[in-house]
Parts: structure tokens; C-alpha cells; sequence
């Protein structure tokens, strides 16, 4: 069975909140999953520090372990929650991409399964670029992606309000951050981890 690690960067618990949902996919496949979040920087922290949002949010995840490179090694797949910022990642992640040159120059993670899932606070906020942009850091880790079918999602074969996307899985925060995610984005979040874990397994034998 394949092991995951799935790294997240999650402000006010919306990409959280789809981690365990991608995390309870993969584990229904038989794979072994971690769950880890990337490292908030202080100067954050300290700006946050009144944003009774924030707070819930950071108090719900405080017993979440902080993702290390060596988890990125251990995995056969890795699973990205990367919420947007302005259509990109979050300079979190970015930063703990940035810092795994080791992994890049000694061709670490060449050959295993990623994907992304994402939230916007829009539905044109990054749903799709967000997924895209961070594709290109992975593949030169020489990640290989793995994306959301049509076939098995018809969730997304909609005209409401509601994230998923052949790129990622994903969910609407709203503007203020008050919209929850729906269970049509939690059935996808669930199978994209399922996915990646089946292709993982497939790949490390």
C-alpha cells in the first residue's frame, strides 16, 4: 500500500477542512497518510494575532504536526492543499517548496504522485489558476499530477456555486470566508485522494 503525505496551508480552516476529507479518501484505499501543515511565519502570526477567524482557525489545527522535507521523502504520494493568493500559492508554501533544492538537485520526489486542492474566496478568485501555477514547481521536483476526471465527477458538470475542477478540488470560502464547504466538494476531495493513493501504488511497485 502506498504511503501519502498530504501538506497543507490553511488560514481559516477551509483547505483544513479538505485535507481530512482527502485524507479519509486516501485511507479508504489502504494507504498510510500523514497529515502535516506547512509552517505559519511569525510576522502572520503577530499580524493575526486580534482575528478571532484566525484564531478558531489555528486553535482547531494546533495538534496537526508541521510538514518537514522528510515527510516528502518518505511519501510515495504527495497531496498539496493550497488555498490562493491572487491566483497563486500562498508565500508559505512557496517557501517551504523553495527550501527543498536538496530534494530537486538529488531527484527526490522524481516519479511520484501529486495533486493540488485549492479554496478561493470567489469563484473566479484562482479555482483554476491557483492548481495550474503550482503545477509548475512540481514538475520540475519531477512530480507526475494527477488531476480530477469528468467521468467520476459529475459534481462538476454544474453551473452553481461550487468548487472542483478536472485541475483540483476545491471549495468557495466567500469573500468574508463565511461560506463552509458542501458535500459535493467533500465527495471530491475523497475521491482525489483515493486516486492519488491508487496511482502512487501503481507507480512505487
Amino acid at each position: 500500500m502506498a504511503n501519502i503525505i498530504i501538506p497543507y496551508y490553511s488560514m481559516y480552516g477551509h483547505v483544513f477542512q479538505l485535507a481530512n476529507e482527502v485524507v479519509k479518501g486516501a485511507e479508504q484505499t489502504g494507504a498510510e497518510v500523514k497529515l502535516a501543515k506547512v509552517r505559519e511565519f511569525e510576522e502572520v502570526r503577530q499580524a493575526m494575532a486580534e482575528d478571532d477567524a484566525y484564531i478558531k482557525a489555528q486553535e482547531a489545527q494546533k495538534e496537526i504536526p508541521e510538514a518537514e522535507h522528510e515527510d516528502l521523502k518518505w511519501a510515495d504520494g504527495i497531496i498539496w492543499g493550497v488555498p490562493t493568493r491572487y491566483g497563486n500559492m500562498p508565500a508559505q508554501l512557496k517557501q517551504f517548496l523553495d527550501s527543498a533544492g536538496a530534494l530537486w538537485m538529488n531527484g527526490k520526489l522524481e516519479g511520484k504522485a501529486t495533486a493540488v486542492f485549492t479554496s478561493t474566496g470567489s469563484i473566479h478568485g484562482g479555482q483554476e489558476t491557483t492548481a495550474i501555477t503550482t503545477l509548475v514547481p512540481l514538475l520540475h521536483f519531477g512530480l507526475i499530477y494527477v488531476g480530477l476526471p469528468y467521468g467520476e465527477n459529475q459534481e462538476m458538470l454544474t453551473t452553481e456555486g461550487i468548487g472542483g475542477s478536472p485541475y483540483a478540488a476545491s471549495t468557495i470560502a466567500g469573500v468574508d470566508g463565511s461560506n463552509q464547504p458542501v458535500e459535493q466538494e467533500f465527495t471530491m476531495a475523497r475521491r482525489l485522494g483515493a486516486r492519488v493513493a491508487h496511482v502512487s501504488e501503481k507507480l512505487s511497485q
